[in-house]
Protein backbone atom coordinates (compact mmCIF):
# COMPACT_ATOMS: atom_id res chain seq x y z
CA UNK A 1 0.00 0.00 0.00
CA UNK A 2 1.51 3.26 -1.18
CA UNK A 3 2.19 6.12 1.04
CA UNK A 4 1.05 8.83 -1.45
CA UNK A 5 -1.96 6.91 -2.02
CA UNK A 6 -3.30 7.27 1.09
CA UNK A 7 -1.85 11.04 1.56
CA UNK A 8 -3.82 11.59 -1.53
CA UNK A 9 -7.23 10.63 -0.19
CA UNK A 10 -7.04 11.90 3.33
CA UNK A 11 -5.67 15.38 1.53
CA UNK A 12 -8.71 15.54 -0.85
CA UNK A 13 -11.06 15.02 2.34
CA UNK A 14 -9.60 17.65 4.41
CA UNK A 15 -9.32 20.27 1.35
CA UNK A 16 -13.31 19.53 0.69
CA UNK A 17 -14.63 19.28 4.40
CA UNK A 18 -11.92 22.15 6.05
CA UNK A 19 -13.06 24.69 2.90
CA UNK A 20 -17.47 23.27 3.41
CA UNK A 21 -16.60 24.39 7.27
CA UNK A 22 -14.82 27.72 6.29
CA UNK A 23 -17.86 29.34 4.14
CA UNK A 24 -20.06 28.19 7.31
CA UNK A 25 -17.93 29.73 9.75
CA UNK A 26 -17.84 32.79 7.58
CA UNK A 27 -21.43 32.54 6.93
CA UNK A 28 -21.51 32.32 3.30
CA UNK A 29 -23.70 30.31 1.42
CA UNK A 30 -24.71 30.21 -2.86
CA UNK A 31 -26.46 33.69 -3.48
CA UNK A 32 -29.53 32.28 -4.93
CA UNK A 33 -30.37 34.12 -8.81
CA UNK A 34 -33.48 35.83 -9.26
CA UNK A 35 -35.72 32.89 -10.44
CA UNK A 36 -35.35 31.29 -7.14
CA UNK A 37 -35.68 34.30 -4.61
CA UNK A 38 -37.31 36.48 -6.88
CA UNK A 39 -36.78 40.04 -7.19
CA UNK A 40 -36.54 42.17 -11.04
CA UNK A 41 -35.11 41.84 -14.26
CA UNK A 42 -35.01 44.54 -17.15
CA UNK A 43 -33.60 44.87 -20.42
CA UNK A 44 -32.51 48.33 -21.74
CA UNK A 45 -31.40 49.55 -24.98
CA UNK A 46 -29.58 52.66 -26.30
CA UNK A 47 -31.91 55.10 -27.40
CA UNK A 48 -28.70 55.34 -30.04
CA UNK A 49 -25.73 53.63 -31.53
CA UNK A 50 -23.06 53.91 -29.08
CA UNK A 51 -20.02 52.22 -28.94
CA UNK A 52 -18.48 49.40 -26.73
CA UNK A 53 -16.51 51.97 -24.31
CA UNK A 54 -19.94 53.96 -23.95
CA UNK A 55 -21.89 50.81 -23.43
CA UNK A 56 -19.49 49.68 -20.90
CA UNK A 57 -19.07 52.82 -18.92
CA UNK A 58 -23.13 52.80 -18.84
CA UNK A 59 -22.94 49.47 -17.11
CA UNK A 60 -20.10 50.68 -14.74
CA UNK A 61 -22.83 53.52 -14.22
CA UNK A 62 -25.49 51.04 -13.37
CA UNK A 63 -23.50 48.62 -10.92
CA UNK A 64 -22.55 51.37 -8.80
CA UNK A 65 -26.10 52.80 -8.92
CA UNK A 66 -27.35 49.38 -7.92
CA UNK A 67 -24.26 48.67 -5.56
CA UNK A 68 -24.97 51.74 -3.34
CA UNK A 69 -29.04 50.10 -3.31
CA UNK A 70 -27.47 47.35 -1.07
CA UNK A 71 -28.88 44.53 -3.44
CA UNK A 72 -27.01 41.47 -3.22
CA UNK A 73 -24.87 39.95 -6.16
CA UNK A 74 -26.95 41.72 -8.98
CA UNK A 75 -26.43 40.28 -12.68
CA UNK A 76 -25.31 43.25 -14.50
CA UNK A 77 -24.32 42.33 -18.51
CA UNK A 78 -24.18 42.77 -21.75
CA UNK A 79 -25.90 41.15 -24.83
CA UNK A 80 -25.11 42.36 -27.91
CA UNK A 81 -26.03 46.11 -27.81
CA UNK A 82 -28.58 45.63 -24.67
CA UNK A 83 -27.33 46.05 -21.32
CA UNK A 84 -29.65 43.44 -19.01
CA UNK A 85 -30.01 44.27 -15.51
CA UNK A 86 -31.25 41.34 -12.79
CA UNK A 87 -31.94 42.09 -9.17
CA UNK A 88 -32.34 38.74 -6.78
CA UNK A 89 -34.24 39.55 -3.94
CA UNK A 90 -35.20 43.21 -4.18
CA UNK A 91 -37.85 44.16 -2.33
CA UNK A 92 -38.82 47.83 -3.76
CA UNK A 93 -38.60 46.95 -7.64
CA UNK A 94 -40.04 49.92 -9.38
CA UNK A 95 -38.07 52.42 -7.43
CA UNK A 96 -34.74 50.11 -7.84
CA UNK A 97 -35.34 50.26 -11.78
CA UNK A 98 -36.54 53.85 -11.84
CA UNK A 99 -33.12 54.53 -10.07
CA UNK A 100 -30.47 52.22 -12.30
CA UNK A 101 -31.58 53.14 -15.58
CA UNK A 102 -32.71 56.82 -15.37
CA UNK A 103 -30.22 58.63 -17.24
CA UNK A 104 -29.91 62.02 -14.67
CA UNK A 105 -29.56 64.69 -17.62
CA UNK A 106 -28.96 67.27 -14.89
CA UNK A 107 -28.40 71.03 -15.26
CA UNK A 108 -29.12 74.59 -13.52
CA UNK A 109 -31.35 77.01 -15.83
CA UNK A 110 -32.61 79.91 -15.00
CA UNK A 111 -36.40 80.44 -13.90
CA UNK A 112 -37.91 82.97 -16.14
CA UNK A 113 -41.25 82.80 -15.09
CA UNK A 114 -44.50 80.08 -13.75
CA UNK A 115 -47.64 79.22 -15.72
CA UNK A 116 -50.17 76.51 -14.77
CA UNK A 117 -49.51 73.46 -16.31
CA UNK A 118 -52.13 73.19 -19.41
CA UNK A 119 -51.95 72.41 -23.04
CA UNK A 120 -54.11 75.67 -23.68
CA UNK A 121 -52.10 78.97 -22.84
CA UNK A 122 -53.29 80.77 -19.75
CA UNK A 123 -54.79 84.00 -20.17
CA UNK A 124 -52.40 86.69 -20.01
CA UNK A 125 -49.66 85.04 -22.09
CA UNK A 126 -49.57 85.32 -25.74
CA UNK A 127 -49.09 82.57 -28.48
CA UNK A 128 -46.95 83.46 -30.88
CA UNK A 129 -47.26 82.33 -34.74
CA UNK A 130 -45.81 78.71 -34.07
CA UNK A 131 -48.10 76.53 -32.33
CA UNK A 132 -47.87 75.00 -29.21
CA UNK A 133 -45.33 77.88 -28.30
CA UNK A 134 -45.98 80.51 -25.27
CA UNK A 135 -44.14 83.52 -24.33
CA UNK A 136 -43.65 84.90 -20.26
CA UNK A 137 -45.64 87.74 -19.78
CA UNK A 138 -42.78 89.70 -17.39
CA UNK A 139 -40.64 92.34 -18.40
CA UNK A 140 -37.24 90.08 -18.23
CA UNK A 141 -38.77 87.53 -20.71
CA UNK A 142 -41.43 89.71 -22.85
CA UNK A 143 -39.60 88.56 -26.16
CA UNK A 144 -38.35 85.21 -24.82
CA UNK A 145 -40.35 82.35 -26.52
CA UNK A 146 -39.70 78.94 -25.93
CA UNK A 147 -40.81 75.26 -27.41
CA UNK A 148 -43.48 73.47 -25.33
CA UNK A 149 -41.68 70.06 -24.20
CA UNK A 150 -45.12 67.54 -23.81
CA UNK A 151 -44.46 65.45 -20.59
CA UNK A 152 -43.89 62.41 -22.14
CA UNK A 153 -40.90 63.93 -23.82
CA UNK A 154 -39.54 65.17 -21.00
CA UNK A 155 -35.75 63.76 -21.62
CA UNK A 156 -35.42 65.15 -25.20
CA UNK A 157 -35.59 69.01 -23.56
CA UNK A 158 -33.19 71.28 -25.71
CA UNK A 159 -30.45 72.85 -23.49
CA UNK A 160 -29.46 75.70 -25.59
CA UNK A 161 -33.31 77.25 -25.72
CA UNK A 162 -35.89 78.21 -23.07
CA UNK A 163 -38.48 75.58 -22.46
CA UNK A 164 -41.21 74.83 -20.71
CA UNK A 165 -40.89 72.39 -18.01
CA UNK A 166 -43.00 70.44 -15.26
CA UNK A 167 -42.21 71.03 -11.81
CA UNK A 168 -41.64 67.59 -9.45
CA UNK A 169 -44.78 66.59 -7.15
CA UNK A 170 -46.48 69.76 -8.69
CA UNK A 171 -48.70 68.72 -11.76
CA UNK A 172 -50.52 71.98 -11.23
CA UNK A 173 -47.38 74.56 -12.38
CA UNK A 174 -44.43 74.55 -15.15
CA UNK A 175 -41.40 76.96 -15.05
CA UNK A 176 -40.26 78.37 -18.15
CA UNK A 177 -36.58 78.16 -17.76
CA UNK A 178 -33.72 79.67 -19.83
CA UNK A 179 -31.04 77.74 -21.61
CA UNK A 180 -28.86 75.80 -19.59
CA UNK A 181 -26.00 77.49 -17.45
CA UNK A 182 -24.03 74.52 -16.05
CA UNK A 183 -24.91 70.93 -16.34
CA UNK A 184 -24.54 67.94 -14.13
CA UNK A 185 -20.91 67.00 -14.53
CA UNK A 186 -19.53 70.35 -12.36
CA UNK A 187 -20.99 68.47 -9.51
CA UNK A 188 -18.53 66.35 -7.53
CA UNK A 189 -20.75 63.96 -5.01
CA UNK A 190 -23.77 64.24 -3.09
CA UNK A 191 -25.74 62.73 -0.37
CA UNK A 192 -28.81 63.21 1.31
CA UNK A 193 -29.50 65.05 5.22
CA UNK A 194 -31.63 66.91 7.10
CA UNK A 195 -31.57 70.64 8.13
CA UNK A 196 -31.76 72.14 11.35
CA UNK A 197 -35.83 71.95 10.95
CA UNK A 198 -35.54 68.23 10.46
CA UNK A 199 -36.48 69.06 5.96
CA UNK A 200 -34.94 66.51 3.85
CA UNK A 201 -32.75 68.21 1.29
CA UNK A 202 -29.09 67.02 -1.34
CA UNK A 203 -26.00 68.53 0.26
CA UNK A 204 -23.27 68.30 -2.71
CA UNK A 205 -20.48 69.42 -3.63
CA UNK A 206 -18.54 70.92 -6.80
CA UNK A 207 -15.32 69.60 -8.90
CA UNK A 208 -12.53 72.18 -9.26
CA UNK A 209 -13.75 73.29 -12.33
CA UNK A 210 -17.01 73.60 -11.68
CA UNK A 211 -16.62 75.81 -8.31
CA UNK A 212 -15.84 78.89 -10.28
CA UNK A 213 -18.15 78.64 -12.64
CA UNK A 214 -21.13 77.83 -9.99
CA UNK A 215 -20.48 81.14 -8.26
CA UNK A 216 -20.26 83.43 -10.95
CA UNK A 217 -23.65 82.33 -11.58
CA UNK A 218 -24.45 82.68 -7.99
CA UNK A 219 -23.18 86.62 -8.78
CA UNK A 220 -25.16 87.27 -11.66
CA UNK A 221 -28.45 85.58 -10.67
CA UNK A 222 -28.40 86.74 -6.95
CA UNK A 223 -31.86 86.45 -5.05
CA UNK A 224 -33.16 85.22 -8.31
CA UNK A 225 -34.46 81.50 -8.73
CA UNK A 226 -32.38 78.88 -10.62
CA UNK A 227 -33.94 75.60 -11.93
CA UNK A 228 -31.98 72.70 -10.57
CA UNK A 229 -33.29 70.38 -14.28
CA UNK A 230 -33.09 66.13 -13.67
CA UNK A 231 -34.35 64.51 -17.11
CA UNK A 232 -36.64 67.42 -17.71
CA UNK A 233 -38.11 67.91 -14.35
CA UNK A 234 -37.48 70.63 -12.28
CA UNK A 235 -36.54 69.06 -9.10
CA UNK A 236 -36.32 72.23 -6.74
CA UNK A 237 -35.87 76.08 -7.93
CA UNK A 238 -34.34 77.73 -4.75
CA UNK A 239 -33.75 81.03 -4.33
CA UNK A 240 -29.57 82.18 -4.82
CA UNK A 241 -29.04 83.37 -1.67
CA UNK A 242 -24.60 83.66 -1.82
CA UNK A 243 -22.87 85.25 -4.01
CA UNK A 244 -20.06 82.39 -3.84
CA UNK A 245 -20.78 78.78 -2.00
CA UNK A 246 -16.86 77.36 -1.61
CA UNK A 247 -17.81 74.47 -4.04
CA UNK A 248 -20.48 73.41 -1.61
CA UNK A 249 -24.10 73.78 -1.83
CA UNK A 250 -27.64 72.11 -1.26
CA UNK A 251 -30.58 71.33 -3.30
CA UNK A 252 -33.87 71.61 -0.78
CA UNK A 253 -37.05 71.51 -1.51
CA UNK A 254 -40.11 69.72 -0.53
CA UNK A 255 -38.41 66.03 0.13
CA UNK A 256 -39.54 63.11 1.23
CA UNK A 257 -36.41 60.90 3.17
CA UNK A 258 -37.10 58.70 -0.24
CA UNK A 259 -36.67 61.42 -2.87
CA UNK A 260 -33.69 62.79 -1.17
CA UNK A 261 -32.09 59.76 -1.22
CA UNK A 262 -33.01 59.01 -4.50
CA UNK A 263 -32.06 61.96 -6.31
CA UNK A 264 -28.09 62.19 -4.16
CA UNK A 265 -27.62 58.64 -5.89
CA UNK A 266 -28.40 59.39 -9.16
CA UNK A 267 -26.35 62.25 -8.71
CA UNK A 268 -23.81 61.11 -6.73
CA UNK A 269 -22.46 57.88 -9.44
CA UNK A 270 -23.09 60.53 -12.77
CA UNK A 271 -25.27 60.53 -15.27
CA UNK A 272 -25.27 57.49 -18.10
CA UNK A 273 -23.53 58.63 -21.43
CA UNK A 274 -26.81 57.70 -23.13
CA UNK A 275 -30.41 57.41 -23.02
CA UNK A 276 -32.07 54.10 -22.14
CA UNK A 277 -35.36 52.55 -23.20
CA UNK A 278 -36.77 49.61 -21.09
CA UNK A 279 -37.26 46.77 -23.82
CA UNK A 280 -38.89 44.30 -21.25
CA UNK A 281 -39.33 43.76 -17.52
CA UNK A 282 -39.46 40.89 -15.48
CA UNK A 283 -40.34 40.31 -11.87
CA UNK A 284 -40.44 37.32 -9.86
CA UNK A 285 -42.18 37.15 -6.27
CA UNK A 286 -39.95 35.74 -3.40
CA UNK A 287 -43.17 32.99 -3.41
CA UNK A 288 -42.80 31.80 -6.39
CA UNK A 289 -38.89 31.48 -6.11
CA UNK A 290 -38.74 29.40 -2.96
CA UNK A 291 -41.37 27.01 -4.98
CA UNK A 292 -38.89 26.42 -7.91
CA UNK A 293 -36.15 25.94 -5.40
CA UNK A 294 -38.12 23.42 -3.46
CA UNK A 295 -38.72 21.83 -6.74
CA UNK A 296 -35.41 21.82 -7.84
CA UNK A 297 -33.65 20.91 -4.49
CA UNK A 298 -36.55 17.67 -4.08
CA UNK A 299 -35.93 16.73 -7.74
CA UNK A 300 -31.77 16.69 -7.12
CA UNK A 301 -31.68 14.80 -3.79
CA UNK A 302 -34.18 12.10 -5.28
CA UNK A 303 -32.21 11.42 -8.37
CA UNK A 304 -29.05 11.24 -6.14
CA UNK A 305 -30.36 9.01 -3.42
CA UNK A 306 -31.71 6.90 -6.43
CA UNK A 307 -28.01 6.85 -7.79
CA UNK A 308 -26.39 6.16 -4.45
CA UNK A 309 -28.95 2.85 -3.75
CA UNK A 310 -28.17 1.51 -6.95
CA UNK A 311 -24.31 1.64 -7.12
CA UNK A 312 -24.58 0.03 -3.44
CA UNK A 313 -26.64 -2.83 -4.51
CA UNK A 314 -24.86 -3.37 -8.66
CA UNK A 315 -21.15 -2.27 -6.92
CA UNK A 316 -21.59 -3.26 -3.47
CA UNK A 317 -17.88 -1.77 -1.38
CA UNK A 318 -17.59 -0.03 -4.77
CA UNK A 319 -21.10 1.86 -5.05
CA UNK A 320 -20.09 3.27 -1.58
CA UNK A 321 -16.65 4.97 -2.83
CA UNK A 322 -19.00 6.39 -5.10
CA UNK A 323 -21.21 7.96 -2.34
CA UNK A 324 -17.85 8.93 -0.53
CA UNK A 325 -16.93 10.74 -3.57
CA UNK A 326 -20.12 12.52 -4.76
CA UNK A 327 -19.89 13.59 -0.90
CA UNK A 328 -16.58 15.14 -1.32
CA UNK A 329 -17.14 16.82 -4.87
CA UNK A 330 -20.53 18.38 -3.30
CA UNK A 331 -18.82 19.38 -0.23
CA UNK A 332 -16.07 21.24 -2.37
CA UNK A 333 -18.86 22.75 -5.32
CA UNK A 334 -20.45 24.03 -2.36
CA UNK A 335 -17.69 25.86 -1.20
CA UNK A 336 -16.23 27.38 -4.29
CA UNK A 337 -20.11 28.38 -5.30
CA UNK A 338 -20.54 29.77 -2.13
CA UNK A 339 -17.44 31.46 -1.81
CA UNK A 340 -17.84 33.25 -5.57
CA UNK A 341 -21.26 34.03 -4.63
CA UNK A 342 -19.46 36.64 -2.10
CA UNK A 343 -16.76 37.65 -3.54
CA UNK A 344 -17.79 37.87 -7.77
CA UNK A 345 -21.47 38.30 -7.38
CA UNK A 346 -21.49 34.78 -8.75
CA UNK A 347 -25.79 33.59 -8.38
CA UNK A 348 -26.99 30.01 -8.89
CA UNK A 349 -30.48 30.35 -10.60
CA UNK A 350 -33.04 27.63 -11.56
CA UNK A 351 -31.01 26.92 -14.74
CA UNK A 352 -27.53 26.29 -12.07
CA UNK A 353 -29.35 23.96 -10.23
CA UNK A 354 -30.18 21.76 -12.96
CA UNK A 355 -26.30 21.56 -14.21
CA UNK A 356 -25.67 20.47 -10.79
CA UNK A 357 -28.02 17.89 -11.32
CA UNK A 358 -27.20 17.36 -15.04
CA UNK A 359 -24.10 16.80 -13.57
CA UNK A 360 -24.04 13.96 -11.19
CA UNK A 361 -24.80 11.53 -13.76
CA UNK A 362 -21.30 12.92 -15.69
CA UNK A 363 -19.56 11.98 -12.51
CA UNK A 364 -21.14 8.78 -11.85
CA UNK A 365 -20.73 7.77 -15.39
CA UNK A 366 -16.42 8.32 -14.74
CA UNK A 367 -16.92 5.73 -11.66
CA UNK A 368 -19.13 3.58 -14.14
CA UNK A 369 -16.34 3.37 -16.74
CA UNK A 370 -13.46 2.88 -13.98
CA UNK A 371 -15.69 0.00 -12.35
CA UNK A 372 -16.37 -1.79 -15.66
CA UNK A 373 -13.24 -1.70 -16.66
CA UNK A 374 -11.79 -3.57 -13.50
CA UNK A 375 -14.47 -6.06 -14.31
CA UNK A 376 -12.55 -6.63 -17.56
CA UNK A 377 -9.29 -6.80 -16.02
CA UNK A 378 -10.84 -9.58 -13.71
CA UNK A 379 -12.40 -11.31 -16.38
CA UNK A 380 -9.06 -11.42 -17.99
CA UNK A 381 -7.76 -13.80 -14.50
CA UNK A 382 -5.84 -11.15 -13.22
CA UNK A 383 -6.36 -10.22 -9.15
CA UNK A 384 -8.54 -7.58 -7.37
CA UNK A 385 -5.29 -6.05 -6.46
CA UNK A 386 -3.46 -6.31 -9.42
CA UNK A 387 -5.86 -5.10 -11.33
CA UNK A 388 -7.24 -1.67 -9.66
CA UNK A 389 -4.29 0.15 -10.82
CA UNK A 390 -3.93 -0.61 -14.25
CA UNK A 391 -7.70 -0.60 -14.87
CA UNK A 392 -7.83 2.94 -14.27
CA UNK A 393 -5.24 3.74 -15.68
CA UNK A 394 -6.74 1.95 -19.08
CA UNK A 395 -10.30 3.80 -18.03
CA UNK A 396 -8.93 7.34 -17.16
CA UNK A 397 -8.10 8.03 -20.77
CA UNK A 398 -12.21 7.03 -21.63
CA UNK A 399 -12.65 9.54 -18.57
CA UNK A 400 -10.72 12.40 -19.98
CA UNK A 401 -12.31 12.12 -23.32
CA UNK A 402 -16.09 11.60 -22.16
CA UNK A 403 -15.14 14.54 -19.50
CA UNK A 404 -13.72 16.62 -22.49
CA UNK A 405 -16.67 16.66 -24.73
CA UNK A 406 -19.15 17.78 -21.74
CA UNK A 407 -17.09 20.86 -20.95
CA UNK A 408 -16.48 21.91 -24.78
CA UNK A 409 -20.01 21.60 -24.80
CA UNK A 410 -20.95 23.73 -21.58
CA UNK A 411 -17.79 26.06 -22.78
CA UNK A 412 -19.27 27.14 -26.28
CA UNK A 413 -23.01 27.21 -24.34
CA UNK A 414 -21.52 29.84 -22.31
CA UNK A 415 -20.15 31.80 -24.32
CA UNK A 416 -22.38 31.74 -27.67
CA UNK A 417 -25.84 31.88 -25.27
CA UNK A 418 -27.41 34.21 -23.09
CA UNK A 419 -29.55 34.57 -20.17
CA UNK A 420 -29.92 31.25 -17.86
CA UNK A 421 -28.42 29.00 -20.27
CA UNK A 422 -24.96 30.47 -19.45
CA UNK A 423 -25.81 29.47 -15.99
CA UNK A 424 -26.47 26.23 -17.03
CA UNK A 425 -23.13 25.71 -18.92
CA UNK A 426 -21.12 27.37 -15.98
CA UNK A 427 -22.29 25.29 -12.92
CA UNK A 428 -22.01 21.75 -15.43
CA UNK A 429 -18.51 23.07 -16.46
CA UNK A 430 -16.96 23.44 -13.08
CA UNK A 431 -18.49 20.47 -12.03
CA UNK A 432 -17.46 18.45 -14.76
CA UNK A 433 -13.51 19.89 -14.02
CA UNK A 434 -13.94 19.04 -10.52
CA UNK A 435 -15.24 15.20 -11.87
CA UNK A 436 -11.91 14.80 -13.38
CA UNK A 437 -9.75 15.81 -10.71
CA UNK A 438 -11.58 13.93 -7.96
CA UNK A 439 -10.88 10.79 -10.06
CA UNK A 440 -7.41 11.03 -10.12
CA UNK A 441 -7.02 12.75 -6.42
CA UNK A 442 -9.33 10.46 -4.52
CA UNK A 443 -11.42 7.47 -6.53
CA UNK A 444 -8.15 6.09 -7.58
CA UNK A 445 -6.06 6.14 -4.57
CA UNK A 446 -8.84 5.14 -2.61
CA UNK A 447 -9.80 1.99 -4.93
CA UNK A 448 -6.07 1.04 -4.75
CA UNK A 449 -6.04 1.20 -1.03
CA UNK A 450 -9.12 -0.85 -0.90
CA UNK A 451 -8.27 -3.20 -3.69
CA UNK A 452 -5.21 -4.38 -1.62
CA UNK A 453 -6.80 -4.97 1.84
CA UNK A 454 -7.96 -8.80 1.85
CA UNK A 455 -10.78 -7.57 4.88
CA UNK A 456 -12.65 -5.88 2.12
CA UNK A 457 -11.88 -7.34 -1.34
CA UNK A 458 -13.87 -10.48 -0.51
CA UNK A 459 -17.34 -12.10 -1.67
CA UNK A 460 -19.21 -11.40 0.93
CA UNK A 461 -22.10 -8.67 0.29
CA UNK A 462 -20.20 -6.03 0.34
CA UNK A 463 -16.64 -7.26 -1.00
CA UNK A 464 -15.62 -5.68 -3.91
CA UNK A 465 -15.02 -8.87 -5.71
CA UNK A 466 -18.86 -9.36 -5.09
CA UNK A 467 -19.51 -6.21 -6.51
CA UNK A 468 -17.02 -7.25 -9.85
CA UNK A 469 -18.26 -10.71 -10.37
CA UNK A 470 -15.49 -12.39 -9.07
CA UNK A 471 -15.33 -15.72 -7.15
CA UNK A 472 -11.48 -16.09 -6.75
CA UNK A 473 -9.07 -15.67 -3.64
CA UNK A 474 -9.76 -11.76 -2.79
CA UNK A 475 -5.89 -11.86 -2.56
CA UNK A 476 -2.76 -13.27 -4.35
CA UNK A 477 -4.87 -15.37 -6.44
CA UNK A 478 -2.50 -16.47 -9.38
CA UNK A 479 -3.45 -15.34 -12.86
CA UNK A 480 -5.77 -17.42 -14.40
CA UNK A 481 -7.23 -20.16 -11.70
CA UNK A 482 -10.34 -20.14 -10.76
CA UNK A 483 -11.76 -17.43 -12.11
CA UNK A 484 -15.22 -16.78 -12.14
CA UNK A 485 -17.05 -14.69 -15.03
CA UNK A 486 -20.37 -13.15 -14.00
CA UNK A 487 -22.20 -10.38 -15.89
Amino acid sequence: MKRSNIIMVVATIVISLGSFIAVLVAHYSPVLGLDLQGGASVVYKPARTVSQATLQQTISIIRNRVDALGITSPNISQQGNDIVVQLPGVKDASRALKIVGQTAQLSFRPVLCQVPAYAKPPKGFKVPSSAGSLQCPTTQAQSTVFAYVPTTSITNVPQNKPALLPIHGDPSARYIVGPTLLTGAALKSAFAGVDSSGNWLVNFSLTSAGSPKFDAIATKYYHQQIAIVLDGTVESAPTINAKTFGGQGQISGSFTQTQAQNLALVLKYGALPVQLQQQTVQTVSPTLGASSLKAGVLAGLIGLAAVMIYTILYYRLLGIVVVLGLGTTAALLWAIVSFLGHSSGLSLGLSGVTGLIVSVGVTVDSYVVFFERLKDEVRAGKTIRSSVDKGFSRAFKTIIAADAVSFIGALLLYLLSIGPVRGFAFFLGISTLLDVITAYVFTRPLVIILGQSAKVTGTGFLGMARGLGSVQTPLNNPVGTSVGVSS
